[in-house]
């Protein structure tokens, strides 16, 4: 099929854009906004995700549109949509799209509180408000049961690792405060080690780690992306943190391996989410 040129597809766009009306065709950004709108069900509009969206399975059969940070523009005004669903980012992508003449909308989802306005909002947007408030009511809910089914327990302290190099404990970066992990450990009954840390995704050095021994390790290690699972088993993993016995982690086999992307994507998933943080802190249970 011919490709039609840039100039054509904002001329396309700027003429067949109704801005009142509800959306039929829809670009999602990132994995957390694809899931929203299924969630919502609004996935037979949805004309083009990301490359790393994989949930829900439907998701995988849509066009790519690039990556998060690295969105394809002609890609997506091929597509000849009338929103695209942007998170906050650096890079101004929202900006950038209505520049070209396409309504881009921008969500913040950094906390609970911001996965719960971002849900509201694309609500209002495509017509299904009700629905978005009661997905909302339904995940407080959640929320609240697990933080009622941790409640008297000693905290446990954990480090929640989001990615590192390849087969080495080099690289490491954590999820600290003013993150969805994080506020997603303390729903969970967990303290977060790097709390403290003014940079919401800060590099940690092996040495952090032995400094502030947490109870619990939460490794995502070298995440796959494009297949969404870690490439390590987790005996290697598990391999990698033996070599530091003191650790009380790994002393008191405290050391999990994180094999799944629902801790990252910040949606309708978060009760399962927080959950499965729970199991592992008090549980010593595996992530499905």
């Amino acid at each position: 099929m011919r490709r039609l040129s840039l100039g054509a597809c904002i001329a396309a766009l700027l003429t067949a854009t109704a801005m009142g009306a509800a959306p039929t065709r829809i670009v999602s950004t990132a994995p957390s906004i694809t899931e929203m709108l299924y969630a919502l069900g609004l996935g037979d509009r949805v004309v083009g995700v990301t490359q790393y969206c994989r949930y829900p399975p439907e998701a995988l059969t849509k066009p790519k549109v690039g990556t998060f940070l690295e969105p394809d523009f002609e890609r997506i005004l091929a597509l000849r949509p009338d929103l695209v669903l942007v998170i906050k980012n650096p890079v101004q992508i929202a900006q950038r799209l209505n520049q070209l003449g396409v309504r881009a909308e921008e969500l913040n989802q950094d906390s609970i509180e911001d996965v719960y306005r971002s849900l509201e909002r694309i609500g209002e947007l495509t017509g299904k408000r009700e629905q978005a408030v009661r997905m909302v009511n339904n995940l407080k809910q959640e929320l609240a049961e697990v933080s009622k089914s941790v409640a008297g327990k000693p905290r446990r302290t954990a480090l929640f690792l989001v990615g590192r190099s390849p087969g080495t404990l080099q690289g490491m970066v954590g999820a600290a405060s003013g993150t969805f992990i994080d506020q997603l450990m303390t729903v969970a009954g967990g303290t977060n080690v790097l709390k403290a840390s003014p940079i919401q995704y800060p590099r940690v050095s092996l040495e952090q780690v032995l400094s502030s021994d947490p109870q619990v390790i939460l490794d995502m290690g070298d995440f796959a992306h494009a297949e969404g699972r870690p490439s390590e088993e987790e005996a290697q993993l598990l391999a990698l943190w033996a070599k530091y016995p003191n650790l009380t982690a790994v002393r008191t086999h405290q050391v999990r391996q994180v094999p799944t992307d629902v801790f990252v994507h910040p949606g309708p998933r978060m009760g399962e989410a927080a959950r499965q943080i729970r199991d592992l802190l008090y549980g010593g249970g595996t992530a499905k």
